[in-house]
């Protein structure tokens, strides 16, 4: 193209040089004219390898007056001419896009090179995209004097057509501050994967936007797929557009595993309906209560927490799937692992939080502390090891009693599952057919020791004997979740009591005085946590199905944090209450009769 630049220069100066007076003869115009073409014809070779015109004054014939000469069509061009589109004449790329690193100008058209001056003229659109407009600069007509261009448009003008048209390239790329409902199933996937719509063009190895591969994939698309028209010198078009990404899918179906059966025709289906709605509940409130208790934890040891504390970190998926279960009407009581059914059963993160601190803002007033927490239908953690299911049997009674369409489910541990009183409520619910849940949270570790050396029977589905059972695997939300409807639905049809065994797993020691480590390895605890990790679980099943984004799911986990800070702000800060209200509380109501000795000390005043 310099041969070319230096003709015409040449010519300018030869006809400049008779004072503009004469044209330039028709010899030199024919020469002129001759070389041009013959630079043109290489130019033509090197951009278009496959269409090879020994005879370019064949060419001049065909063509008309300020039409382009015929060049092949775009899509005739070997990939390694135009799949590099990232970069710009700054030097930095938007990504790199495969072994070939050809500049913008080799994939344009011929007289983007041809001009050789460009521009990067960035423009910020509305929407989720950012565009870039290289324009070129004016062709060469316009950077001659008002003399010399009757004579350039005489020589150039049969040859090359000048008309002003600019180069215009159109890169759009999502916007990574886009709106969760904009992003694709590429990032839920946590990696970008790059297609293209141009069967010439391979994928490049990488991101479009780098080593960050959260981003949406992005998708080529060659004119809206309609085939280039040929080059021209005068003006081409190319445009790399981002993919119209669909909406996420609003629910999908997942295989389950099947649950043990006792005593029952057929378990819970073998697959599960989760809603993408659902499944950022679920995953919301699991975060929120491993959250919870990591804090805890972290209260504990620098001694703000005190007394009895048990940790529910790896068994979120028993409390979340068993309350999506049943009803908010029903009923529950659970032993001194609360603190997540706590939660799902309406209290909020700051009043557990207050609690376990002892402040006056906590779910208990502040005088029950981590087993002592209640709220409407949820009659709390109990310290007494399995006391609390024979009191679930009675609010069981109490619905049936009462007529009630509801249901009691009554929570306790592998270590509790010996204790005698659970074989006698066993018999007393079966007997008047009470609507009631037995649940075993086996988390394999009684206050220390196996199942296997405190059991003589570990089937603890099956102790109920006449009481039909289910073994279910309680690390899956949505597992815990089927097997709950199908023992609400038994209960509720007034076949009497159904006991279910959760296989779950403690990652904390059974109190904070346990470390939890003398009677099994960290091995054990870790691959638990690499396999069978309920909120791992639960994010790679949406992820992979596009029911949510990665930047989604952490936006999550961030505001979950700040919600858990906020807590322990304030379960550091909040007052404890004060001594003239301990004997307040003691009754739901006011007593109808004085009762003798239930507030002899309300006269005592803190002075602290």
């Amino acid at each position: 193209m310099r041969k070319m630049l230096t003709i015409i220069s040449n010519v300018l100066r030869g006809s400049a040089s008779r004072n503009g007076a004469e044209l330039v003869s028709e010899s030199s115009t024919l020469r002129a004219v001759l070389q041009l073409l013959a630079v043109q014809s290489e130019y033509a070779n090197l951009t278009a390898p496959h269409d090879h015109d020994p005879d370019p004054l064949s060419r001049l014939k065909d063509a008309q007056p300020h039409s382009p000469l015929a060049s092949p069509p775009l899509t005739q061009i070997p990939p390694a001419e135009y799949k590099d589109l990232g970069h710009t004449n700054s030097g930095q790329a938007l990504g790199h896009l495969g072994p070939h690193n050809r500049p913008l100008t080799d994939v344009v058209s011929s007289e983007a090179i041809a001009q050789k001056e460009s521009y990067v003229e960035p423009l910020m659109t509305s929407g989720s995209s950012i565009s870039e407009e290289i324009n070129v600069v004016p062709p060469l007509t316009e950077r001659v004097s008002e003399k010399e261009k009757p004579i350039f448009e005489k020589i150039i003008s049969p040859v090359i057509d000048v008309s002003p048209s600019p180069v215009l390239i159109t890169v759009k790329l999502p916007n990574p501050a886009a709106s969760p409902a904009q992003l694709s199933p590429a990032v839920a996937n946590s990696s970008s994967s790059v297609t293209s719509t141009d069967p010439h063009c391979p994928p490049p190895a990488e991101s479009l936007l780098g080593l960050d591969n959260s981003f949406p994939e992005i998708t080529h698309s060659l004119a809206g797929e309609t085939p280039f028209p040929e080059p021209q010198l005068a003006g081409a078009r190319v445009v790399v557009s981002a993919r119209t990404y669909a909406d996420f899918t609003p629910q999908a179906s997942f295989d389950i595993k099947k649950c043990d059966v006792h005593k029952l025709e057929e378990g819970p289906p073998l697959q599960a309906v989760l809603t993408r709605e659902e499944g950022l509940q679920y995953y919301r409130t699991m975060q929120t209560i491993r959250r919870m208790e990591l804090k805890a934890d972290q209260l504990y040891k620098q001694k703000i927490i005190r007394g009895f504390c048990h940790l529910y970190d790896g068994q979120e998926a028993c409390a979340v799937g068993i309350e999506a279960g049943i009803n908010l009407s029903d009923h529950l009581i659970t032993a001194y692992r609360a603190h997540g059914y706590t939660l799902t059963r309406g209290g909020t993160v700051r009043e557990i939080m207050a609690e376990l601190t002892g402040r006056r803002g906590g779910i208990a007033k502040g005088k029950g502390g981590s087993m002592h927490m209640y709220t409407k239908h949820f009659y709390g953690g109990n310290g007494i090891v399995g006391a609390q299911v024979p009191l679930g049997a009675g609010v069981a009674l109490a619905c049936k009693y009462l007529g009630k369409n509801e249901l009691c489910v009554c929570l306790y541990g592998d270590g509790a599952a010996n204790q005698g009183q659970i074989f006698e409520t066993y018999n007393m619910a079966s007997l008047w057919k009470l609507p009631c849940i037995f649940i075993c949270e086996n988390n394999k570790y009684g206050m220390g020791t196996s199942v296997e050396r405190a059991a003589a029977s570990t089937d603890y589905y099956k102790r109920g004997d006449f009481i039909p059972g289910l073994r279910v695997d309680g690390m899956d939300v949505l597992c815990v979740r089927e097997a709950t409807k199908l023992a609400a639905e038994h209960c509720r049809s007034g076949k009497g009591p159904i006991l279910m065994e959760l296989q779950t797993y403690r990652y904390h020691g059974h109190s904070m005085s346990d470390p939890g480590i003398s009677y099994r390895t960290r091995d054990e605890i870790q691959e638990v946590r690499s396999k069978s990790d309920p909120i791992s679980m639960l994010k790679d099943r949406m992820l992979s199905n596009n029911m949510a984004s990665v930047e989604e799911l952490k936006e999550i986990d961030v505001e979950v944090r700040k919600e858990i800070e906020d807590a322990a702000q304030f379960a550091t800060t909040d007052p404890e209450p004060p001594l003239d209200d301990l004997c307040n509380h003691i009754f739901y109501n006011d007593p109808p009769m004085e009762v003798r000795g239930t507030n002899p000390w309300t006269k005592l005043k803190s002075i602290s």
